[in-house]
């Protein structure tokens, strides 16, 4: 999973990727993009680990992206190269400024959200706008796609509006339109960076509404980031802080993203495979390899709070009834333990 991280200048974006990532930003570097790689936090996979004792344990991982040129009223935010990068990735993480900074009028989180989104809306509507008058052109000497242009059309008529593409989820994730990778159909996550003695959600203008909102104390987060695991418990502990924001970042993530997870399980290696929802079973195998997935005869799938009832013990499940043997079509469910059997 690719997150890209976005916001204005003085966000605080930068700050988070470090939190996220434990990487430090130097002010000399001038690279067209940061990217920082972190394992999945998952207690199951603790737990599947200590059990199996295997050569290797593999997480699965998230991709942070940060695009070092600034976005803000004047400072480049149209450059195609940092679109390019954001194209790229998966879903968005926009952090807004809620923390008051010398030098700085105070935060305006309704302001600094629409700038960011207007931005992103003008860069898509620019591609949307170029490829319908392209396939105009073409019509007549070679069969264009009325499907596509009806598409696009539908976009550009939610972009004159000044409206992300994701709010309508059928042009968001139109095969057809998938090519394009438009910033606006992206899944987004809005982070609102909090001083570091406030952890509460403010009240929010209507415009977040069809947003997903979580709020951060994005200092905290860095400082907490660059500690020992003894330090960082008495520091969770003295700003009451349940968790790291990456942990509840990644988990909103994927639920926004609409991911679970399921296992392979053995003495060579325990590791988590993450899949979209509703993935059929040959799909799931088709993550490990294609050839799983070519060669599919059935999965032999063990839910996992039914491998933590047979005492940790998979042999004791099968006598249970619980490792139960499934076709392609299967659903796969979050946390399946699953052992694929297929043939090439």
């Amino acid at each position: 999973m690719k997150l890209g991280i976005i916001g204005l200048t003085g966000s605080g974006k930068k700050t988070l990727f470090e939190a996220f990532t434990g990487l430090s930003i130097q002010s000399t570097q001038k690279q067209e993009a940061l990217v920082g790689t972190v394992k999945v936090p998952d207690e199951r996979i603790d737990h599947l680990s200590k059990i199996y004792n295997p050569k290797k344990t593999i997480y699965a991982q998230v991709e942070y992206h940060l695009p070092i040129m600034g976005h803000g009223h004047n400072d480049g935010q149209k450059s195609e190269n940092v679109w390019a990068n954001l194209r790229n990735c998966d879903a968005l993480i926009h952090v807004v400024r809620n923390f008051k900074m010398y030098g700085m009028d105070d935060p305006d989180i309704h302001a600094d959200f629409i700038k960011m989104n207007e931005d992103m809306i003008l860069a898509d509507f620019m591609v949307v706008e170029k490829r319908i008058e392209r396939i105009n052109k073409e019509r007549g000497r070679k069969n264009a796609s009325t499907v596509e242009l009806d598409l696009l059309n539908q976009c550009l008529e939610l972009l004159e509006k000044n409206e992300p593409i994701r709010q309508r989820s059928d042009l968001a994730n139109a095969p057809e339109l998938r090519g394009y990778a438009f910033l606006t159909a992206k899944p987004m996550l809005v982070l609102l960076n909090n001083d570091d003695d406030d952890d509460c959600l403010p009240k929010l203008p209507d415009i977040f509404q069809k947003e997903m909102v979580l709020p951060i104390r994005g200092k905290l987060e860095q400082e907490l980031s660059q500690m020992n695991e003894q330090e960082a418990a008495e520091f969770l502990e003295e700003f009451e802080i349940s968790e790291s924001a990456m942990s509840r970042i990644i988990t909103a993530s994927y639920d926004l993203m609409g991911l679970i997870s399921f296992f392979t399980v053995g003495d060579d290696e325990v590791r988590a495979w993450t899949i979209p929802k509703n993935s059929p079973a040959d799909d799931a195998a088709g993550a490990i390899h294609t050839d799983f997935k070519k060669g599919f005869i059935r999965a032999e799938v063990l839910a996992y709070t039914d491998f933590l009832d047979a005492n940790n013990n998979y042999a004791d499940a099968r006598k249970k009834g619980t490792v139960r043997l499934e076709g392609k079509t299967y659903t796969v469910k979050d946390a399946d333990i699953i052992h694929f059997r297929f043939n090439v």
